[in-house]
């Protein structure tokens, strides 16, 4: 969807703050993320990932659901309930991978393996819808690719809780990374197939995902350890409510800003939340970094703000250009501008 034409101050002023609050909002829940993962509660850590996928999930079902009724969506799928369920395995699996990473690696090695996921979602495009690239995508692909690998050889990688190397983060990272980019790809390829609307789209994913979510957990007998833990630390329980809250109502924002601004607007947006998020975390938790890290940062966001900066100047770039700029969550922007743009 393009922009909406006009450049008066109260026009400007509802741009700021919609970026303004998906970056908070988003911020919000990166540092929750890292501290419920990574920091003790009364000297115990918090192993349970698929859980709080599962409280993130059923957050998401009542935004959905609300916003459907909101909007005068149907409630009905237009879809196979089956591809529903192949997008929700693998939306929950990515987002466990995330999390279950951090016990591993850094924050900043997460965040920026999200920016590396492009090159994953072009080949699925290309293994399951047959599109083809420019070769300024395959640059700026190569370009980020080059900055998260020097950013992995020149400084510490590894996350606080960590006892080991850190191996198995790289490893769960390039699962969320294949996982994530298969999950986006199969979303469009619904929409475009189904027509479907984003909040019904949304909706049936999550409700999916949450039954996906409470199996794992009966399978793996975590349920009844999840909800010990959540008795036993009622910290845990506020900080798991405010990541979903934060999460949820990052939506709000991201809707409002693709829909008045464009999806390129979003983009920049996205990008500027990743540098926002990394800068936090290390001035918050105090993660060390290394210069060669520093210049190796500069050159994934210098490539992604081009990338963003050219489709600007242009207008040109599609939704599915636009999708590959942005370093997503794996469950709280996972219906955005793939389907508004």
């Amino acid at each position: 969807m393009a922009a909406r034409t006009g450049t008066t101050a109260p026009h400007s002023c509802w741009c700021v703050f919609y970026a303004a609050g998906i970056i908070l909002a988003l911020v919000v829940y990166g540092l929750l993320q890292e501290r419920i993962i990574t920091f003790t509660y009364d000297g115990e850590l918090f192993g349970y990932s698929v859980f709080l996928v599962f409280v993130n999930r059923i957050f998401a079902v009542v935004f959905a659901f609300s916003m459907a009724l909101v909007n005068g969506e149907s409630l009905v799928s237009n879809a196979p309930l089956w591809k529903y369920m192949v997008i929700s395995l693998s939306n929950v699996y990515a987002s466990t991978c995330q999390y279950e990473a951090l016990k591993y690696v850094s924050f900043s090695v997460q965040m920026l393996g999200k920016s590396f996921k492009m090159m994953p979602v072009m080949l699925w495009g290309i293994v399951i819808s047959g599109k083809r690239y420019s070769i300024q995508d395959w640059v700026v692909a190569a370009f980020i690719t080059m900055g998260v690998t020097g950013f992995l050889l020149t400084g510490p990688v590894s996350s606080k809780t960590s006892t080991g190397n850190s191996v198995r983060g790289f490893l769960l990272l390039i699962g969320f990374l294949g996982l994530d980019g298969f999950t986006s790809t199969m979303q469009e390829k619904l929409f475009k197939d189904y027509s479907t609307t984003k909040y019904n789209q949304m909706l049936y994913i999550n409700m999916f995902s949450s039954v996906v979510s409470v199996v794992t957990l009966l399978i793996a007998g975590q349920l009844l350890p999840s909800l010990s833990f959540c008795a036993n630390h009622p910290a845990f329980v506020g900080d798991a409510a405010v990541l979903s809250v934060s999460a949820v109502g990052a939506q709000f924002f991201i809707y409002s800003e693709i829909k008045e601004f464009g999806a390129l607007v979003f983009a920049a947006t996205m990008n500027i939340r990743q540098v926002v998020s990394i800068l936090v975390s290390y001035a918050i938790y105090r993660n060390s970094v290394t210069l060669p890290q520093v210049a190796s940062l500069l050159v994934v966001f210098g490539a992604l703000f081009y990338k963003s900066f050219t489709g600007l100047l242009g207008g040109t770039a599609g939704a599915e250009e636009i999708m590959l700029l942005l370093p997503k969550d794996g469950d709280d922007e996972k219906t955005s501008v793939e389907k508004m743009a």
